[in-house]
């Protein structure tokens, strides 16, 4: 029984000192790599909006009684007095920021089927026509340095209806136009 004792220990012995010389030998084939490094991220911007200085109304149109042209808006009032009138405006959009953005959807009020019949409206892009809602667009506005500038141009007639009775019946019908031109960054 002493026999088995001893080699029990002396087998434990063994065995505790083979996995001490394989810690050993597994650490000296052990490595740990790192990575260290620094990234910079460059201050960016978005920034499109109307140049407030570029408000034009077309030759031949009816003057506006009140127009303001501020970063996001394009306000007018017009009296369109007989058919054959209208009003005309364009202002420029710019792109001054730092990545490309581009036009992917308009948004106009909808004209009731009595005013169709004696106003047309209609908003331009850098010369795309649109006379209604329009989503699924991919217009560009790219950035280049406070340079690059579109086109966007409002337009209102009073037109000849078919029928006289078509015309508008009170004394005045002020009718509200609205567009809403709605840009994202553009896609790389």
């Amino acid at each position: 029984m002493e026999k088995n004792k001893n080699t029990q220990i002396l087998v434990i012995a063994i065995l505790s000192f083979a996995i001490l010389f394989m810690s050993v030998g597994f650490a000296t084939y052990a490595s740990t790599l790192n990575i260290n490094g620094t990234a910079t991220v460059k201050a960016n911007k978005w920034s499109v909006h109307y140049v407030t200085t570029s408000y034009d109304e077309a030759e031949g149109s009816v003057e506006a009684s009140a127009h303001n042209l501020t970063n996001t808006d394009f306000t007018f009032t017009a009296t369109l007095t007989k058919p054959g009138d209208y009003y005309e405006a364009t202002a420029s959009v710019i792109n001054d920021g730092t990545f490309n953005a581009e036009l992917t959807s308009i948004t106009m009020s909808t004209l009731t089927p009595a005013q169709q019949k004696y106003l047309t409206y209609e908003v331009y892009f850098d010369g795309n026509k649109f006379e209604a809602s329009q989503s699924g667009l991919s217009l560009s506005l790219p950035y280049a340095q406070n340079t690059n500038t579109k086109t966007v141009k409002v337009r209102a007639v009073y037109k000849t209806p078919e029928n006289s009775s078509d015309l508008p019946q009170n004394a005045d019908d002020p009718v509200t136009l609205t567009a809403s031109l709605n840009f994202t960054q553009a896609a790389s």
